[in-house]
């Protein structure tokens, strides 16, 4: 699954990089992805919207195994 998650987050770098920012994987638990928001995202306030909205939705569609992605420090 950590494979597949990483191609998925490898389609939405260019995005987030686009206004400069940037997503990596932190590690997996279980059905959990976590990941950390880095450049201009780290602090934005429409992270929470871009992590929700973007990210997990877009992971979930790709690997239906994953139910939550939450950000972490």
């Amino acid at each position: 699954m950590k494979e597949q998650v990483e191609k998925v987050l490898d389609k939405i770098r260019p995005m987030l990089q686009r206004d400069g920012g940037n997503v990596e994987l932190v590690g997996i638990e279980g059905t959990i992805v976590k990941v950390r928001l880095t450049g201009a995202c780290h602090g934005c306030p429409m992270s929470q919207m871009t992590l929700k909205a973007g990210i997990e939705r877009i992971i979930k569609q790709e690997v239906p195994e994953v139910t939550q992605v939450v950000a972490v420090m």
